[in-house]
């Protein structure tokens, strides 16, 4: 056995740089103290990581858990957390990792082995815990083996050999003492809610919650018993507080960093010309990061046993969903949308993840002619003339778009969207709704026609197994039932092109060799963009605002502006 500490596979990948517009942060001797405002987009729907579906919760309480391993937001190499180093076998089957033995929960217990088998096999393997990470640590319907050799050491026993290991081990770990008795009651899937008192959410983090007013704010401070030092030996974080302030609305957010209420701003691409005029007057830095990762797309709900005939054959028809593709103007989203900032995006792996990304995928220009001949040819035509196309059974295409009404780009990308639609023909309703009703629509009622939404993305193909297996608990277009009845319908209409993605993923993830890890999922992206599962729009620019207040700040695409919030200090 050899030891290592570097990332298992053979490469390296860089983070796209950022271009600051302005001059340098001055740099200056770390202080501690201060407090950083921040803003967030929706109340978080839970605080239990485990059994979350939707960003606002991650967002929520991305400061408090950590994992065995992280990923570094500048250079994306794998690099310790909880584990402080680690061992592989000569086969890749059996790897040994060493905890550190300086790590407390905020309640001062100690963090040991006991709490990661905890979280994998009480936790993620549990089948009666709605967990989404349980698809990304199944490896050809089996489980890693985790057993506890003492306290600070675990050891891992896979399967067969699975390559993404050391970049999804940045899972995070819960407290076990915390919530085993909510596994054993059968309660922990409504255990840390957001009526639970913030003393109660305990992690090992550098930041603690510590209070949560609903629509207002959430309140962190900084974690006094925090594992990591600076390259002084000094206790990190530096920071005393976070204050993220709870603001539905794009347009409010903006203003609120003008007015120096918040101290960061995920900038849309509509306002970078009108904050880089001010970067001097405001006192703040804008950076451009390029390319950011994640994935905008329609998606049309293709569940037979939720969606009713006629609309069932119109959504699973690939004709219809090439029509639709061609008919998004991603150029026009990108000048009027986006100020001219951001790209199309035509496959599923984001051009900022560089090596996993597949540039020759079929692309859908825009072309209302072509989309239109497409439609006549599938049989949907304007026979009554009433401005309506119908289906080869007379059926007038009347369906309804959704998408979350916290967020403007998108309300304004679908509005050009659905403009375009009825030149076609086609009845569509828009809807913008409250984010976390859009959620439980998507996870649990099904109750939906089309959407337009987001995904965040990783240089990772295999974190998005839980989108793409036929399984998985994020495969929204077409969920798999659980009743046997309605999976007994659900087969009758799976596609052969599904299964296929089945065997991609399962493949790709014990593939060793990068070349061979390129080609399978560069063959997932050609079927993605042929079927059309999922149809793309644009992919925006990784662009933030950030007061000339703080030190330390390393923003990447990858990283953001906070990956490493222990570290970044006030200079005032």
């Amino acid at each position: 056995m050899f030891r290592i500490i570097l990332f298992f596979l053979i490469f390296t990948l860089s983070a796209v740089g950022c271009t600051k517009h302005t001059d340098t942060l001055k740099k200056g001797a770390s202080k501690y103290g201060g407090t950083l405002l921040l803003s967030t987009t929706s109340d978080p729907k839970s605080f239990n990581e485990i059994i979350a579906k939707e960003s606002s919760t991650s967002r929520a309480i991305g400061f408090l858990f950590e994992g065995l391993t992280k990923t570094n937001g500048v250079t994306t190499e794998v690099e310790p957390c909880l584990a402080e180093e680690w061992n592989i076998s000569g086969n890749g089957l059996v790897w040994t990792f060493f905890l550190r033995k300086d790590v407390k929960w905020f309640d001062g217990k100690p963090f040991t082995s006991d709490d990661v088998l905890f979280t994998y096999n009480s936790l993620i393997y549990n089948k009666d815990i709605p967990s989404s990470a349980r698809d990304i640590f199944t490896i050809e319907d089996k489980q890693i083996k985790f057993e506890k050799i003492d306290d600070y050491t675990v050891k891992l026993t896979l399967p067969i050999a699975f390559a993404p290991l050391l970049r999804l081990l940045g899972q995070s770990i819960l407290p076990k003492h915390a919530l085993e008795e909510a596994v054993k009651a059968g309660k922990f899937n409504s255990t840390w809610g957001v009526d639970t008192l913030p003393s109660k959410i305990i992690g090992t983090g550098p930041f603690m919650l510590t209070e949560f007013k609903p629509s207002e704010r959430l309140v962190y401070t900084k974690n006094p018993n925090y594992w990591q030092k600076d390259k002084e030996g000094k206790s990190l974080p530096y920071i005393d507080k976070i204050v993220s302030l709870i603001v539905e609305k794009d347009d409010i957010q903006l203003v609120q960093f003008e007015s120096k209420e918040i101290d960061v701003l995920s900038i849309r691409e509509k306002d970078f010309a009108y904050l880089k005029k001010k970067e001097q007057k405001g006192n703040y830095t804008v950076y451009d990061c390029g390319p950011s990762f994640g994935t905008n797309f329609i998606s049309f709900n293709q569940n037979p046993n939720v969606v009713k005939q006629p609309k069932l054959s119109w959504f699973r028809d690939k004709n219809f969903r090439k029509a639709i593709a061609q008919s998004i103007d991603k150029q026009t989203i990108i000048n009027n949308v986006m100020n001219g900032i951001g790209y199309p995006q035509d496959a599923a792996m984001e051009k900022a993840a560089v090596i996993f990304h597949n540039p020759f995928v079929t692309r859908y220009e825009y072309d209302l002619n072509e989309a239109k001949r497409i439609l006549v040819d599938a049989g949907y035509k304007d026979n009554d003339g009433d401005g309506i196309i119908e289906d080869k059974g007379g059926n007038p295409i009347k369906f309804t778009l959704i998408t979350n009404a916290d967020n403007t780009i998108r309300q304004s990308i679908g509005t050009i969207i659905v403009t375009d639609l009825k030149k076609l023909g086609m009845d569509v309703s828009f809807t913008p709704m409250e984010f976390n009703s859009m959620v439980t629509k998507l996870t649990s009622t099904y109750d939906w026609d089309a959407v337009l939404i987001g995904l965040t993305g990783d240089v990772e193909p295999h974190g998005g197994k839980n989108v793409w297996t036929t399984d998985g608990h994020l495969h929204l277009w077409n969920m798999k039932p659980t009743d046997a009845k309605q999976l007994k319908i659900w087969e009758k209409y799976l596609p052969s092109w599904e299964t296929e993605l089945d065997s991609i993923f399962n493949k790709g993830v014990s593939e060793l060799d990068v070349a061979k890890r390129k080609a399978l999922y560069w063959r997932w992206q050609e079927i993605v963009a042929e079927e059309l599962p999922v149809i793309y729009t644009v992919n925006g620019a990784a662009l933030h605002g950030v007061r000339n207040r703080f030190g330390n700040l390393q923003p990447t695409s990858y990283g953001g502006v906070l990956h490493n919030v222990e570290k970044v200090c006030i200079e005032e």
